[in-house]
């Protein structure tokens, strides 16, 4: 009989519902212990709770004022935000949850329409996909409000569509970016793609902002109608359409938005194999490498200058981990990325949304400081968790007796290989966009003057902050609960960075003129001290921390 049952419960076929048994289970077994990682949990829940709670009641209230055009405005802006939030968000900050690792099925008999449908079904349990099906409730009863309850009908039925499509275009375009990024020769291409999907925050953000500032919304009507009607948008308008009377667009909307989530669960799961396997091309096939000692060979082109001692020989791993790790590859094409719209969108959107165009609008020595401040501390919160990354690889240095203050400088230098040349490359962009190539050396010294404040504060930080990551081939995956904490380190790690750096922002408020040329021989000084003066003292917590710090980024299996 024992037998019997044994051989019907393997036979048993695979549904949804076994796949969210596993997460809760995984995510059950995960918190044994782990009370740092309950209370993040729980932030998180709170957190959520609350943003949820304040969109319900923003997107309810204008169903109750009976102002339809507001109610369609919230529900096609306000929805379209959400499903772009879904979209970009993983890629740029807080990543996926990979509770259900994709790679740990590669070698069992699960069909790829049930493995598809069962890690969209997990993905629907947690807390991001439970906070936006309550903020976007509010919609149903708004529609119910203004059309009775055949719109709040067809409003429940797209808000669920709604929320089924920003879980599936989230893992759909995370899977596809980590397929791109763990091969080099499309590394390019990446970029390509993730520069134009991170371009529209600049304009959706300036939007916003200038809708806040401007009375009359009935100016976005035109826009929320083109929004209505494309799949981020969609879900979320058809019980408005169905309450003014316009019941064709109500099933038409929902069968794009439909339509919409088969391509994408169709998308995700041809990237979704690669992402098991776990495959990449690391370049070119093998070439004959040029006569030296091993130890020579080691060592990149661009550090052939490195001395031969273990600061050279973290510097030489670490600089090619950079490149090579499709992780840490992803933090700096976001960086780029994200530090160049930012600073951009900064420092032109006065102008570009001027009532006034004749007027000369452009921005001043203060913010144009403040941009580059922001961009120098966003460059370092990539170590935040930079012990993260190598998970118990960092055995290797403990065992080698790599001492603290060694690796920290060494870490920090090679992170600096790649940061500073885009760093240079920004201040220059933006001082000839601003039409103020004179203001190069104050962007110079500014970026390098925070970027040296933000390691020494991100250093601190991944040691004494750090938490594991998944062991994945997707370099956009986060455990459960980590998404908070990389939220909180990121936040906290820049709000420490600035006031750090207060003193090149007193120099741009009070220095006047001079300042444009004194800041940057005092942002390499100041910077360079703030970088050395870290290393020496998270060495020296990293020496005493060293067992506690291996232990805690080990993934939980």
């Amino acid at each position: 009989m024992a037998l019997t049952a044994a051989v019907e419960t393997a036979t048993r076929p695979v549904t949804p519902r076994h796949f969210v048994r596993l997460k809760l289970r995984i995510m059950g077994n995960g918190f044994r212990g782990q009370p740092r990682r309950v209370l993040l949990f729980v932030g998180g829940v709170l957190l959520g709770l609350f943003y949820a709670l304040a969109a319900f009641a923003l997107a309810a209230v204008p169903g109750f004022t009976g102002n339809a055009q507001a109610a369609y405005l919230v529900a096609a802006l306000g929805g379209g935000v959400i499903a772009v939030s879904w979209t970009l968000v993983p890629l740029v900050f807080f990543g996926v949850d990979e509770t259900l690792d994709p790679a740990r099925f590669a070698l069992l008999p699960v069909r790829r329409r049930t493995l598809v449908t069962g890690l969209l079904t997990a993905a629907l349990i947690g807390v991001p996909a439970a906070a936006t099906l309550l903020a976007t409730a509010g919609l149903v009863i708004s529609a119910g409000a203004l059309g009775g309850l055949g719109a709040a009908l067809v409003q429940a039925v797209g808000v669920l569509l709604g929320l089924i499509f920003c879980v599936a275009v989230s893992r759909a375009v995370t899977s596809a970016f980590a397929t791109l990024l763990r091969s080099r020769r499309t590394r390019d291409l990446a970029a390509v793609l993730l520069a134009v999907t991170a371009a529209m925050v600049g304009p959706l953000q300036i939007a916003i902002n200038r809708a806040s500032a401007d009375t009359d919304w009935r100016r976005f009507l035109p826009a929320a109608d083109i929004v209505g009607w494309t799949p981020f948008g969609a879900p979320y308008t058809a019980g408005f359409d169905a309450a003014a009377g316009d019941w064709w667009a109500a099933p038409a909307k929902l069968a794009i938005t439909a339509l919409t989530i088969v391509v994408l669960l169709w998308w995700w799961s041809h990237t979704l194999e690669s992402a098991m396997v776990g495959a990449a091309s690391t370049g070119r096939a093998a070439r004959v490498t040029a006569a030296g000692a091993p130890v020579d060979q080691l060592f990149p082109r661009v550090l052939r200058w490195a001395r031969r001692d273990p600061f050279g020989a973290v510097l030489a791993r670490e600089v090619r981990y950079w490149w090579r790790d499709a992780r840490r590859r992803a933090n700096l094409i976001s960086f780029a990325v994200a530090a160049l719209f930012v600073s951009a969108m900064v420092n032109f959107s006065e102008a570009i949304w001027s009532e006034e165009p004749t007027r000369d609008v452009t921005t001043s020595p203060l913010t144009f400081s403040l941009s580059m401040i922001f961009v120098g501390t966003l460059a370092a919160v990539t170590l935040a968790n930079q012990f993260g990354f190598d998970g118990t690889a960092y055995a290797a240095d403990i065992i080698a007796g790599v001492p603290g203050r060694v690796q920290i400088a060494a870490r920090a230098t090679a992170f600096a290989v790649y940061v500073l040349p885009l760093v240079v490359l920004i201040a220059v962009i933006i001082g000839v966009l601003v039409g103020e190539p004179g203001w190069i050396p104050l962007a110079l010294g500014t970026l390098v003057g925070t970027f040296g404040c933000g390691l020494a504060v991100n250093s601190m930080l991944s040691v004494v902050g750090a938490y594991a990551l998944p062991e994945t081939a997707n370099p956009f995956a986060l455990n459960t609960g980590a998404g908070v904490a990389r939220g909180l380190l990121s936040l906290l790690a820049m709000l420490v960075t600035v006031v750090v750096a207060v003193p090149l922002l007193l120099g741009a408020l009070f220095a006047g003129d001079v300042w444009l040329w004194l800041a940057l021989p005092f942002g390499l000084l100041y910077g360079l001290g703030a970088a050395r003066l870290g290393s020496v003292i998270v060495g020296d917590v990293l020496e005493r921390r060293m067992p506690e710090l291996l232990l805690t980024i080990t993934p939980r299996r």
